[in-house]
């Protein structure tokens, strides 16, 4: 049987090939009734894009790859959707790929190995050595995530991230703002990450402006950023003589903060009456906790649009392209977890807002 191809959807349809192309590609500028028009032809004859045809007309598949370490937390999954909407207007197609924090398939999908369609890859590495990125992003089109800094390694990948230290520095300074003084942390981690340590720094920063000290007995360690270890660390707090247990706590991600929240419940606490809580991610499971979760927010869909031109300027690229980082906002939104009282949620609380859409972001310099 022969296959389907572009010409015939456009007969079919009545519309030039471009248009054909524009609309399976998902890009913009084409109009709802057109788009309606094509796709029906396209599932009346059967019609499936070839990604090898593609790439032996243009040199390119169209197809890139988001490789995070774990697609159960809600930040994760949160910021696939943003970054398969941003390629989406861009005319490509995402692979969702779960390293589980692997070095090995790290470095395996950092090198396209396994996916030979791949244009490039979006990768939130957690243990893959910085000397094996450095050689894979010389050979590949790839942008990092995430807070391990690449400077010295001389990675020529583009680095997209928040502001960890000021992004706890923030939340810490909050709780200062409201008075108070024994205040935990629950995130330093076993492993000395690079997000605990400079969410840690950032903690510690906010306590020496504000006078107050830091006590090693309010930063119970962790193995994981899930709530199991927020409500083990939460008990050890809670478990402390009154002159010394918190009157308040920064969770060094949201799932931490539930699980903190947790146990604060179980022992009899109120939130934020006795202890005040604050998470960071802007998790949509902070909006819907009980009591709604002050957390800090880093702007996924910035994050992810300009991860995504920046993979998307690489792949074009005929030259190499420098080592850049790009910061990505963020802010914190306080809310009853330490604030109090009852607010119900507005018409526009979803992260993705109200119609679930990623909202516009900044690109890099120069796209």
């Amino acid at each position: 049987m022969t296959a389907v191809t572009l010409k015939d959807v456009a007969e079919r349809a009545g519309v030039s090939i471009k248009t054909v192309s524009n609309v399976v590609r998902h890009a913009p500028r084409v109009s709802e009734a057109t788009r309606r028009r094509v796709m029906q032809a396209v599932h009346e004859l059967g019609y499936r894009p070839n990604p090898s045809a593609r790439r032996l007309r243009t040199g390119h598949s169209g197809l890139i790859a988001l490789a995070v370490p774990e697609l159960t937390m809600p930040y994760f999954a949160e910021l696939a959707h943003h970054v398969r909407a941003q390629a989406a207007a861009l005319g490509l197609t995402v692979l969702i790929e779960e390293t589980l924090g692997d070095a090995t398939e790290e470095l395996r999908l950092a090198t396209g190995i396994g996916a030979s369609l791949l244009d490039g890859v979006i990768l939130s590495p957690l243990h893959v050595a910085p000397d094996e990125l450095a050689a894979a992003a010389n050979e590949f089109p790839l942008v990092l995530l995430g807070e391990r800094s690449y400077e010295r390694e001389r990675v020529v990948a583009d680095h997209v991230l928040i502001d960890n230290v000021a992004a706890a520095r923030d939340a810490t300074a909050h709780l200062v703002g409201l008075g108070r003084t024994r205040i935990a942390a629950i995130g330093v981690d076993h492993k000395t990450s690079e997000t605990s340590r400079q969410r840690l720094e950032g903690f510690q920063l906010a306590l020496h402006e504000a006078g107050l000290t830091y006590d090693p007995r309010l930063a119970p360690r962790v193995r994981e950023f899930n709530r199991y270890n927020g409500l083990r660390a939460m008990r050890t707090l809670t478990a402390l003589p009154a002159g010394v247990r918190p009157d308040a706590v920064f969770c060094f991600s949201d799932m931490l903060a539930v699980g903190a929240q947790r146990a604060l419940y179980e022992a009899g606490l109120r939130i934020p009456e006795d202890v005040a809580v604050v998470g960071v991610d802007g998790s949509e499971e902070a909006l819907y906790s009980t009591p709604s979760l002050t957390s800090v927010v880093p702007d996924k869909a910035a994050i992810a649009s300009l991860a995504v031109k920046c993979l998307a300027t690489r792949i074009r690229a005929t030259q190499p392209l420098p080592f850049e980082v790009h910061l990505a906002p963020h802010r914190l939104d306080a809310r009853e977890s330490t604030v109090g009282g009852r607010r119900p949620l507005s018409g526009h609380a979803h992260p993705r807002g109200a119609a679930g859409a990623a909202r516009p972001a900044p690109g890099p310099p120069g796209l």
